[in-house]
């Protein structure tokens, strides 16, 4: 269905290619997983599928790509509409009419169908998606995950024969990418079509692929084959298969099912075999090993932060080790953030209802619950961006849609889910610049935070030039600048890989160790298990769950951490804390 023969792509004014000869075969009715850290040509290998490579990015196209007989050198993207349905990283960027219903109709006039056709698959994509509430809501009102719904859902009405799909589940909850997947599922077992995806979150997806195609390095050639086969050598792997290459367990396991199969024996080490239990983890901690070291808990990531390419070696008897926590906030801390019965109407959706929230200084607090369920508007509810119906939120001593800009950004920063948000200027060095000035801050003060950030990164790089991960620390920097005591951040590892999420992590617990609270709204556990103190989950608005992240997210299947699922009931939570335990400095 997809053959790529000898295929490079070499964008115009770039130093090496982005593809280099690459040889690839996707049967008919296959789902195929590309993954590989970033920058190293997975989205540009999903565009010259589509055709959008390089009809539309430009650059240069050596070798042939051909999809379902079709030579995309000679047929433009339109000419492949009917054959191959894409959704890209940015759902915002796929809409073009204004409500859901409109959108998931939209394709569908345009490939002439008949209004009887276009009825039926409307209302079969409301379902399969859990669209239906949605169906007459603008598009604008949505949250993220809502969206990338809609994108999806506007892509699949119009049964195309293969589907291509860039970070499908990025902003979407656990239940609902569980739902996106078996909607994947579906239609590649039942009805033939051929599913090639790339995708960070490998935990979600993994289990799910028939084949993957794993990019190492740019302009490196793939590496092609059976999954577990691929996750034996691949740079870049999900928690589950962090913790079988530290068991040693051959083959490795790509679910929980079937790791905790082989988990058993692990078990018993980890309660020192039949000695009483080793020191459990405290959450939201780093452990120390015998050598007094750190290690980050993103899977897959060396505590430098680079991605591990290496299985850990075989662990030896079972060790105890102390495990050493985030310093946890001081109890008699002023807050520096606070909402009492908080509610925002926003159009005719309640989006909050009598929210009660408070946040110390050194606190990390993650917010998590379905899409739509209002972490995103009340954390625009600190930034003054919501006006509460009822119940009042506070920002130190001020109330923050009463208070200037100007004054409010050196007590509260948010870093919205799309970094690009914040950034206006046509080139890193000039956000920075204009950074210093909004803060009042020295020249030079986000400049300075963004070399710790960026290295390497030239002042004159457009911020669209960087990549994701480039693009939320720039941003982070820019908010930082004003050293705001109380730091908000919008599903901060989207879009990201396991090596800058490693990154993401120890930046945020050295903000929490100088005294910031940081109140992030994710849909990744694995973040939660990793990094907050206390994990906060909404549903509908209202606050259903709020306490120590061991206890929340090991108590709900839908939020809990692989290795928490793989070990129950043991309390681990994340593959570094296990290492440590069992005395492996890997």
């Amino acid at each position: 269905m997809i053959r790529f023969d000898r295929v490079s792509v070499q964008y115009d004014g770039a130093a090496a290619p982005a593809l280099h000869g690459v040889d690839l075969t996707v049967a008919e009715g296959e789902l195929c997983l590309l993954v590989g850290p970033s920058g190293v040509g997975k989205s540009t290998l999903l565009g010259a599928v589509s055709g959008l490579v390089p009809h539309f990015s430009g650059g240069t196209l050596h070798g042939t790509v051909t999809v379902a007989g079709r030579d995309t050198r000679t047929h433009r993207p339109r000419e492949l509409a009917d054959v191959v349905g894409t959704v890209g990283q940015d759902p915002l960027a796929h809409f073009v009419t204004d409500t859901v219903e409109d959108e998931l109709a939209y394709g569908m006039e345009s490939l002439g169908l008949p209004p009887e056709t276009m009825r039926r698959r409307v209302e079969e994509t409301l379902d399969l998606l859990g669209l239906a509430p949605l169906r007459d809501r603008p598009i604008s009102e949505l949250s993220g995950g809502q969206q990338q719904r809609v994108a999806i859902g506007s892509v699949l009405t119009a049964h195309p024969r293969v589907l291509v799909l860039d970070e499908p589940t990025s902003a979407l909850d656990p239940a609902a990418a569980e739902e996106v997947l078996a909607v994947l599922q579906r239609l590649v077992h039942d009805l033939g079509t051929t599913v090639l995806l790339a995708e960070h979150r490998l935990e979600r997806v993994v289990q799910y692929a028939d084949q993957v195609v794993l990019l190492p390095e740019p302009g490196a050639a793939p590496v092609v084959g059976e999954p577990a086969e691929v996750m034996a050598v691949s740079p870049v792997y999900p928690p589950v298969v962090g913790l079988g290459r530290l068991a040693g367990w051959s083959p490795l396991p790509l679910s929980v099912r079937d790791a905790r199969r082989k988990a058993g024996p692990l078990r018993e080490r980890l309660t020192g075999a039949g000695g009483g239990p080793l020191v459990p983890p405290a959450p939201g901690g780093a452990t120390r090993g015998t050598a007094g070291g750190t290690t980050d808990g993103a899977a897959g990531v060396a505590n430098d932060g680079a991605a591990g390419a290496r299985a850990p070696r075989p662990p030896g008897g079972p060790v105890p080790a102390v495990p050493v926590p985030l310093a946890p906030p001081a109890p008699g801390a002023e807050p520096v953030g606070r909402a009492v019965g908080l509610s925002v109407r926003r159009g005719r959706v309640d989006a909050l209802r009598g929210v009660d929230l408070t946040v110390r200084p050194g606190e990390t607090v993650a917010l998590m619950g379905r899409n739509g369920a209002g972490k995103s508007t009340l954390l625009s509810a600190f930034v003054g961006l919501h006006e509460p119906t009822a119940g009042t939120v506070r920002v130190g001593d001020a109330v923050p849609h009463r208070t200037r800009p100007a004054e409010l950004l050196r007590r509260v920063g948010l870093v919205p889910q799309e970094p690009r948000d914040l950034l206006y200027a046509d080139a890193g060095g000039a956000e920075c610049t204009a950074a210093d000035q909004d803060a009042g801050a020295p020249p030079g003060t986000c400049r300075a935070l963004v070399s710790g950030l960026l290295p390497g990164v030239a002042d004159q790089t457009h911020p669209r030039d960087l990549s994701e991960g480039q693009r939320l620390a720039l941003a982070l920097a820019v908010i930082l600048t004003a050293r705001p005591p109380l730091l908000l951040l919008d599903e901060p590892t989207r879009g990201l890989d396991y090596a800058a999420k490693a990154r993401l992590v120890r930046v945020l617990r050295a903000l929490a160790a100088d005294g910031h609270a940081i109140v992030l709204a994710t849909h990744d556990v694995e973040l939660a298990a990793e990094l907050a103190h206390r994990v906060v989950i909404l549903a509908d608005g209202e606050v259903v769950a709020d306490g120590p992240t061991a206890e929340v997210v090991v108590s709900s299947p839908a939020f809990a951490p692989q290795v928490a699922k793989v070990l129950a009931p043991l309390p681990w939570l994340t593959v570094p804390q296990v290492a440590h335990a069992l005395g492996d400095p890997a």
